[in-house]
């Protein structure tokens, strides 16, 4: 697909951009605010432990997990990293690759998860939950799948 350099964007598509953006970062800072205020570690740690409990005892290929969680893979080696040290991971070497890892949630890496997650669940209601009905939170939903490529009806 080639692009028109030449055509600029409207005011309205700007005006979505720049709120869609500033939406994000409004959420994520209340997040992380209440993570921290409630001395749990950082967001990033509970996606990725959630991804690794989702995937059971076989556990994660690291390049699996990157893209789940879609970040680069400097930024996922330091989170595993940090989480590992921690003692919420583990990373064993891959049966099918003598050379690849899989990295595996611990028993520990399990209960900071549910420990993370009522905090978490509030100030994600509080950040969006509360500030539109189930009409609107449906809408906006349908309209971000556009932006998405997901299907009408899709997760």
């Amino acid at each position: 697909m080639l692009f028109d350099m030449t055509k600029e964007p409207g005011e309205d598509v700007i005006r979505v951009w720049t709120r869609l953006m500033r939406a994000q970062q409004t959420a994520l800072a209340a997040i992380e605010t209440a993570l921290k205020q409630a001395d749990l570690p950082p967001l990033a740690w509970y996606d990725a432990l959630l991804e690794l409990d989702r995937a059971g005892p076989d556990g994660l290929r690291p390049f699996a997990l990157e893209r789940a969680l879609l970040l680069p893979q400097y930024g996922l080696s330091r989170l595993l990293d940090r989480i590992e040290a921690a003692g919420y991971l583990e990373r064993r070497p891959c049966p099918e690759d003598g050379r690849g890892q899989v990295v595996v949630i611990t028993r520990s890496g399990r209960t900071l998860r549910r420990r993370m997650w009522p905090v978490y669940a509030r100030a994600l209601d509080m950040a969006v939950g509360d500030r539109l009905g189930a009409t609107e939170a449906r809408s906006l939903a349908a309209l971000l799948d556009k932006l998405l490529d997901v299907p009408a009806g899709a997760g």
